[in-house]
């Protein structure tokens, strides 16, 4: 019996955009505390609080990093914002995996046409050890995922012949 463990942490690239929101959100911020600071005006305090607490929000949602864990023949993904909080988005069985191979393998060729709903849980591309692999699963789901050489190697010791590591 195979009873493994492997547990991966992804950081999700920040994009342009949502490094532009970033910084767009934080000069209204700055500009209204200055002003408000200045003139000791309550209507500009309470709105440069408001900003404050809308940059918060947007920091959350754009800090994202994703944790697979595999256990018994099961991989789990939660989602982790801003390394604060936690939700789990969902729970992949490794035998009902259809292929699991990189996103440049000529394995995938079979599935290119398929019209399948694309979930990312990726980086979005190839980081440090990690490559980005393209799941698809039974009940017509297609994952994006960024796996280490160890962690493919485990699934693959589960399902070789739908697990390719090339």
């Amino acid at each position: 019996m195979n009873d493994s463990y492997n547990e991966l942490l992804v950081r999700k690239e920040t994009d342009g955009i949502q490094k532009v929101l970033r910084v767009v959100c934080v000069i209204p911020t700055a500009i209204c505390a200055l002003m408000g600071f200045g003139l000791a005006n309550i209507i500009i305090l309470i709105l440069a609080i408001a900003f404050g607490v809308l940059d918060y929000f947007i920091y959350q949602w754009t800090d994202v990093e994703f944790e697979y864990l595999y256990l018994d023949k099961e991989i789990s993904i939660d989602k982790i914002f801003a390394k604060s909080r936690r939700k789990k988005v969902c729970t992949i069985d490794v035998h009902k995996i259809e292929m699991l191979a990189p996103a440049n393998s000529y394995h995938l060729d079979s599935f290119k046409n398929s019209d399948r709903k694309t979930t990312d849980f990726s980086a979005g591309k190839d980081v440090d050890d990690q490559k980005l692999y393209h799941m698809y699963y039974e009940g017509n789901q297609k994952y994006l995922l960024n796996l280490t050489e160890d962690f493919a190697k485990v699934l693959k010791g589960i399902e070789p012949r739908k697990v390719f590591t090339d």
